[in-house]
Parts: C-alpha cells; structure tokens; sequence
C-alpha cells in the first residue's frame, strides 16, 4: 500500500535535487519543473506499472510529458525511481551528458523525445490506440502545461481520442497559470478547458495539483473509467516549495544564486521537518 506521508517527503528531496541541478548546470526551467513534482511523484511512484530494473518492458505504462522543458524535474524523479543514477544526474549541464535540456529516448525511463509544444498528447493518443487495437494492458499518460494549450494540435488529439473512447488515456495539465511571458490568460486564453475536453468525449475533473493523496485517487478513478478518455486539471502554483519562487513568471527559466540556493534548501528542510513531525 503506498504510504502517502514517504511520498511526500520523496517530492521534497525531488524538489531540491531540482534546484540543484539547475544551479549547478546554471541553466533550467525552474518554475514548472517544481510545480509538476507531485504529480510525477503520484505517478511514478503509487501509479504507473514501470521497472526502473527493466525500462522496456512488455506491457508497462507509458508517461510522456509533453511540457519537455520542465525536464529537470523529470530526471529527478527519473533518479529517485531509480532509473538513472545519481552519478549521471549529477552529469546534467555538463559537456557529452547523455542528459539534454529536453528528454530523449536515450535516457531509461523516457518514452518521446519531447518538448516541441503540442505534440505529446498526438503521440499519446497513438499509443493508447495501439494498445486498444492490439490488445495490450497498458496506460498512457500525458503531461502537459497550461501555456501550451494554445497549440491547436492538442485540440486535434483531444477530438480524436474522445472519438476513439480512448479510456487507456489521461491527460493532466499542469495548470500553474503562468507561462514565459506572464499570465495564461493575458497571453493566449484557454478556458473553459473542462467544456473543451468534455466537448470531445472525456471525464474530467480537478484536483489539487499538489495533494498527493487526492492525485493518487483521480488517477485510480481514470483507471476504473471504461468508456472514456480521462483529462486532470491539477491546479498548480508555479515554483511550488520554495516560496520566493512561487508564483512568478520570471522563475520560468531563471538559475539561482549561491544565497537562493541556500535559501530554497531551508525551506525544504523546513517542509521536511513538518511532514516528518505531522
């Protein structure tokens, strides 16, 4: 049975091997990295069917975040799933890594080449189709940002999968509000997400992007739909755990200094502590 409380604690070690990739590499998607941490960590560790001892195996569950710019969030989690080791993380940003700003398919764990905006959820929904028409187990998820929904192909994936009744299928979107240049809602509207994906045949429901318990139980309810697609709004806070983060569109793609570094690891351990001592 997955112990919610080690699960949460495991976010706050991702979220600080997070940052400190960042730092080091001097380089990095910050903001949307940490705000996507507990959905990963619901996923990859309470969810999905995956070995990190065998990456391609017969039958597991397929994960694709489609919002690839957030990769260092991934290749933590990727870490402490055991998946990579810490010896390649610790590789990040340095010359011939195997890890790129992006993920690759030369990476265990990853399944797409991702971070061309829009083109996740095209590939999912192919995946869930070939798993239906061949008769395969498996479920695929696609993580996506909010930001991208501007790209008309997402649409075009969210039809089809409805026509299908692609039930193998979750989207979540990381809807942390916030994108490069400012608000979502400034920059290119996307609401009413939940009247689009409806519109096209899907479940959809909300959930605290950053309630662990509550993911893992919208997640178990995708799993029990059979006849539909099912998308996740997880609503999200942009920087999430580190509070001078939080929020701001500039920590989109910001590094931190010696003494934000040092501050973010405070306020970790501070959040460790409390989940220790709850």
């Amino acid at each position: 049975m997955v112990q919610v409380k080690e699960l949460e604690k495991r976010a706050v070690e991702i979220r600080k091997r997070t940052v400190e990739i960042i730092y080091r590499a001097s380089g990095g998607h910050t903001g949307g990295s940490l705000s996507e941490v507990d959905i990963l960590v619901a996923l990859h560790f309470g969810i999905m069917n995956i070995d990190p001892k065998n990456p391609d195996m017969k039958g597991r569950d397929r994960f694709i975040l489609s919002k690839g710019h957030s990769v260092e969030g991934y290749y933590s989690t990727l870490e402490s799933r055991g998946f990579i080791s810490v010896e390649l993380l610790d590789s990040y940003g340095k010359f011939n890594s195997l890890l790129a700003g992006h993920p690759t398919r030369k990476v265990p764990g990853i399944e797409l080449n991702s971070g061309a905006l829009g083109h996740g959820l095209s590939v999912g929904v192919g995946l869930a189709l070939a798993a239906k028409r061949s008769a395969e187990n498996f479920r695929t998820y696609v993580l996506m940002g909010d930001g991208e929904h501007g790209e008309g192909s997402i649409m075009e994936a969210v039809a089809a999968a409805g026509h299908y009744r692609l039930n193998n299928l979750v989207a979540i979107v990381d809807r942390n509000q916030l994108q490069i240049s400012g608000r979502i809602e400034n920059v290119m509207a996307i609401d009413d997400l939940e009247g689009k994906y409806k519109a096209c045949g899907w479940s959809v429901v909300h959930c605290d992007g950053h309630n662990i318990e509550a993911l893992l139980q919208c997640f178990r309810n995708a799993v029990a739909q059979t006849q539909k697609p099912t998308c996740v709004i997880a609503h999200t806070v942009k920087g999430k755990g580190v509070s001078f983060m939080e929020d701001k569109a500039f920590w989109h793609h910001k590094t931190p200094t010696d003494e934000q570094l040092e501050l973010a690891f405070t306020e970790l351990n501070q959040r460790m502590e409390e989940i220790e001592n709850a």
